[in-house]
């Protein structure tokens, strides 16, 4: 058969007869990519073709004529009739299709993306590249270039509970590092959005401490979430940069967040109005960094510490006492804290209404109860399977040959006639 088509409608011929079973498909496959030339220069028939297939069935040559319209300029009307038919292929289309050209298929949802940013209506692109991340994926443990881009949506659309959705799985195979970037800064927004702060210090973590060889504004931001995080989260932060992080973001982080440290010495000393008072004469940097509204969340935080900190001094004490001893205006102010941290089970304490003393209990948690049971067993299955994970991970490295190479060059540059002597750095 011959390849060259010389028309749109020869090709829309071609692609409804060809996308029936695997054979056809990689024959159909190979006439689009000789034909993308042809589908560029004739952008207008290409548009008014596209009525003729059926994303469900020809997804394939639905996406090759896609990414051709897609690819020259799109008026503003144009682009809202567009937008639907991207996001009834997103959904209607074969898996197994759109993984033959993956790379139009991440040009198209993109596009998608940016139009409804661009449209003000975030909102309208999250279920779409949800089922477009999942339809990308070859398993879930996955990172895939769209990742981020449905993040960014969540966080823009404040579909925090959707994001978090698809920070639940495991991930371990990364293609771009900038990609893994973006998914752990935007998923960390994302969960402090969720007020899961424990999740989104991890998040951030895996940024800051990331191999890199030029800082990037993406770890600098992250650097500076991190930091308010872990003062909302642990009531402190270290300076200090564990031994796995890159030279690169030792040598330079703590320069680009220098406000951001002070605020950690300031929190420090426990002085809620020395805090209030920095925070106030550095408003406009937070604010220009977006940062401010975490900002605030770290004030209030520092109220919550300094109540809990009474729960390991005293059996019972007024709410007077305690709005005095943590800088509260009123003792209605300091019952409303109190209230709020039994509600998030961060002390536990009882309220008697009448003299207005609260007084302060153990755990009463005893982990016996089948709920505490079940969590602590589906926790000791989930770290078994990731052990093994990370014992096949560690097996295939043991293999790869770059790796052993460098292992090898490394062996050189010690005496070998003194082995004895030298640290076991190389375990293979």
């Amino acid at each position: 058969m011959n390849l060259n088509m010389d028309s749109v409608e020869s090709l829309v011929a071609q692609i409804q007869g060809l996308s029936g079973n695997l054979s056809d498909i990689n024959h159909l496959h190979n006439l689009l990519k000789q034909s993308e030339e042809l589908l560029h220069s004739e952008s207008t028939s290409v548009v008014s073709s596209l009525a003729e297939l059926d994303p469900s069935i020809h997804s394939l040559g639905y996406l090759y004529f896609l990414k051709a319209i897609l690819s020259g300029p799109v008026s503003k009307e144009e682009a809202n009739g567009i937008l639907v038919s991207v996001a009834r292929f997103i959904n209607s289309c074969v898996v197994e299709q759109i993984h033959l050209a993956p790379e139009k298929f991440i040009f198209i949802c993109r596009w998608f993306k940016d139009q409804v940013i661009l449209l003000e209506a975030p909102i309208r692109g999250v279920a779409p590249m949800l089922t477009a991340v999942r339809k990308l994926q070859v398993s879930s443990e996955q990172l895939t270039a769209l990742h981020p881009d449905f993040l960014l949506l969540c966080v823009l659309a404040k579909c925090y509970k959707t994001g978090v959705s698809i920070l639940e799985d495991d991930i371990f195979e990364v293609d771009q590092p900038r990609d893994f970037f973006l998914y752990c800064y935007y998923g960390g927004m994302i969960c402090v959005g969720q007020k899961q702060f424990g999740k989104a210090l991890e998040l951030l973590h895996n940024v800051v401490t990331a191999p890199m060889s030029t800082l990037s504004a993406i770890a600098v931001e992250s650097y500076k979430k991190y930091i308010l995080v872990s003062l909302i989260r642990l009531g402190q932060f270290s300076v200090s940069f564990p031994k796995y992080t890159s030279s690169v973001a030792q040598r330079n982080l703590k320069t680009t967040s220098q406000p951001y440290l002070e605020l950690a010495n300031s929190y420090g000393t426990g002085k809620i109005s020395e805090l209030e008072t920095f925070v106030q004469t550095n408003m406009e940097k937070f604010e220009s960094d977006n940062n401010l509204g975490l900002v605030k969340q770290v004030v209030s935080s520092m109220y919550k510490r300094n109540i809990q900190r009474l729960t390991q001094t005293y059996l019972t004490l007024s709410l007077q006492d305690i709005a005095n001893t943590v800088q509260l205006s009123s003792s209605k102010e300091a019952e409303m804290h109190v209230l709020q941290m039994i509600e998030d089970g961060e002390i536990y304490a009882t309220i008697n209404q009448k003299d207005g003393m609260v007084r302060f209990l153990e755990d009463p948690e005893q982990y016996k109860t089948c709920a505490m049971i079940e969590h602590i067993d589906s926790s000791m299955k989930r770290i078994m399977l990731l052990s093994k994970k990370l014992t096949s991970l560690d097996e295939l490295m043991s293999c790869d040959p770059m790796y052993l190479a460098k292992v090898g060059r490394e062996r050189q540059r010690y005496d070998f006639d003194d082995l004895d002597s030298v640290p076991q750095r190389f375990n293979i």
